[in-house]
């Protein structure tokens, strides 16, 4: 293959595109351009590789992180140079902040073009600051640098984007297309012999597993045997297999489990919590916690950290497997960057003898936790009108393996509240890190292209406008996306905000009512389609999408008002009794 390349600049991409792949790197979203053309041409023509095509760069940078997100592997977003790089900011941004796996593969101009005024030509380097967790700028291939130099550049980026999203910016000269230029390039690769006889990367870098020191273990050991009231929180993690470690430990220590919606683990296990939402500002738990024991990436409930914040345990630690501090109330005693699911299990082996452990502590959250669920169920009992909350929880009942990505702002707040997850458990994917409104049909076509699966989607009106482009890559997907639009005319949490009281400002600058409905766009993008705001009609639409091999939007209109008040109604119900 080397000696065939038509020119260097395809027998550099070869070479990248191929060291990639050898590296588990196989899947490319990509936005089609000029200057990138040697890269799009090498994973075109590899027998190896799988590429996703949308003309939107915002939609692929999501749709490869939405890809990481569901499978723990990064994939190469390819783009052509100028504005189209800085379309990946977003998805950079979100990658960054949660150490999600991405590899960016931009084209650019080579040095004698740019500041130059050169046409598309911006200053690519350093375009995603200090969002990256490594970056380099490639020079024009040239038979002047050793093939090789390739090749472990690669295996570094690979290695290195285990860590948060990786910037290979590359410079390329004309022609960028494969056009033959009738060199020979025998003698160049000689060097590689080797390596292309072979299928394994030109540099191993072996896997590492971060696990806890000695001395830590014991040392919180120690605190969890001393503890009468030690709480388990369960953020956002990336995969059940996290949750189930996280579970294993609470159950060795006794202790309740506070889970995220994004949380992966087993909702119906007697350990975990299900409406602290709801609990923790009642006088039963105004002391609060003695200890903390937290995993993952920060909780969505506000309520939950405010009563951490206002109790103060004197123990707090955190485990999380990246370097960056989640202490957002600098009350974290101790830190471990570790892998989750192993540190997990390392506490797990060393809580012995807490058998009795806090026994009445978790007793007492489980009735009233019990309490909580079965006035809701009273609250909800014989509804038939969907409300925000009631299709929340409606849906935690329909969810089988699916995975749900849910979107900001309201959505993944009625999720964590109101829903519990039939499924044990439900892969649940949100991007919280910046908890931004883009690309979230991005991201889930990401998820389906990764695991092959169908993906629902609840988000809001606004959201899936911010991302409509996105529908178009659905068409591409192995299994199709079911999403669910609540559509409520605007930005329904503003209205829970104290701007919702000036009334001369807040339904024209803040709400913002838009008057659209969804049906033209499942048209305009060939999606199936239904409206409806009935509990049965809800449920019978959602499993004739599951059932079904298209994409469907179900659209749920709601009133934000009365949304509103529904969420007051329910807490002045749980908190008078």
């Amino acid at each position: 293959m080397i000696n065939d390349a038509p020119n260097i600049n395809h027998l550099w991409t070869y070479l990248i595109v191929e060291e990639l792949v050898r590296c588990g790197v196989d899947t490319f979203f990509i936005a089609p351009g000029s200057r990138s053309t040697p890269f799009t041409t090498a994973v075109a023509r590899h027998p190896k590789a799988t590429s996703f095509v949308h003309f939107d760069e915002r939609g692929t940078a999501f749709a490869a992180l939405g890809f990481a997100r569901a499978t723990g592997r990064p994939a190469g977003w390819i783009t052509t140079s100028g504005t189209a790089v800085a379309n990946g900011l977003p998805a950079v941004v979100e990658a960054a902040i949660e150490g999600v796996p991405m590899l960016l593969l931009t084209a650019d101009r080579p040095p004698e073009l740019r500041r130059t005024g050169a046409n598309q030509t911006i200053t690519q380097p350093g375009i995603f600051g200090d969002y990256l967790s490594w970056a380099f700028d490639g020079p024009p291939p040239t038979v002047e640098i050793a093939p090789a130099f390739v090749l472990t550049t690669i295996d570094q980026a690979v290695h290195r984007s285990q860590e948060g999203p990786v910037h290979l910016n590359w410079m390329f000269r004309e022609p960028l297309a494969p056009g033959e230029t009738h060199a020979d390039f025998t003698a160049y690769a000689a060097s590689l012999k080797n390596w292309e006889q072979s299928d394994a990367p030109f540099t191993a870098y072996p896997a590492t597993v971060r696990v806890a020191a000695e001395p830590q273990l014991t040392a919180i050991a120690d605190h969890i045997r001393a503890s009468a009231r030690g709480v388990v929180i369960a953020g956002r993690m990336r995969s059940p297999a996290e949750g189930a470690a996280v579970v294993h430990l609470a159950k060795k220590s006794n202790w309740p489990v506070f889970a995220d919606v994004g949380a992966q683990v087993d909702e119906l296990d007697r350990h975990v919590i299900v409406n602290q939402d709801f609990l923790v500002d009642t006088p039963a738990f105004r002391e609060g916690p003695d200890m903390v024991l937290q995993f993952g990436k920060r909780y969505t409930s506000k309520k939950v950290l405010q009563w951490l914040e206002r109790t103060a345990p004197s123990k707090h630690v955190v485990v999380d497997g990246l370097p960056d501090r989640l202490d957002p109330t600098h009350n974290v005693t101790t830190r471990i960057e570790g892998d989750i699911a192993t540190v997990a299990l390392q506490l797990a082996e060393h809580t012995t003898g807490t058998d009795e452990n806090g026994t009445a502590w978790l007793s007492a959250w489980q009735e009233a936790d019990a309490g909580v669920a079965a006035k809701l169920d009273t609250y909800f009992a014989g509804a038939t009108t969907l409300t925000e909350p009631l299709l929340a929880r409606t849906l935690g009942t329909l969810l089988a393996r699916e995975t749900l990505v849910v979107g900001n702002s309201m959505p993944v707040r009625d999720m964590d509240v109101f829903a519990i997850l039939q499924a044990r458990p439900t892969p649940v994917i949100l991007n919280r890190g910046a908890s931004g409104i883009d690309g979230t049909v991005a991201t889930a076509a990401g998820v389906v292209a990764g695991t092959g699966q169908c993906c629902t989607v609840l988000l809001g009106d606004l959201t899936l406008l911010h991302d409509l482009n996105s529908l178009a890559i659905l068409r591409s997907l192995p299994a199709p996306v079911i999403i669910i639009v609540i559509n409520n005319d605007g930005g329904g949490i503003f209205s829970f905000l104290p701007i919702s009281s000036y009334n001369d400002i807040f339904e024209s600058h803040f709400a913002a009512p838009h008057g659209l409905n969804f049906g033209f766009a499942a048209e305009m993008f060939g999606l199936d389609y239904a409206q409806t705001h009935q509990v049965d009609t809800f449920s019978a639409s959602y499993a004739r999408a599951l059932a079904g091999k298209k994409s469907t939007i179900i659209e749920v209109h709601t009133n934000r008002k009365e949304n509103l008040a529904c969420h007051r109604a329910i807490a002045k119900i749980l908190v008078n009794e």
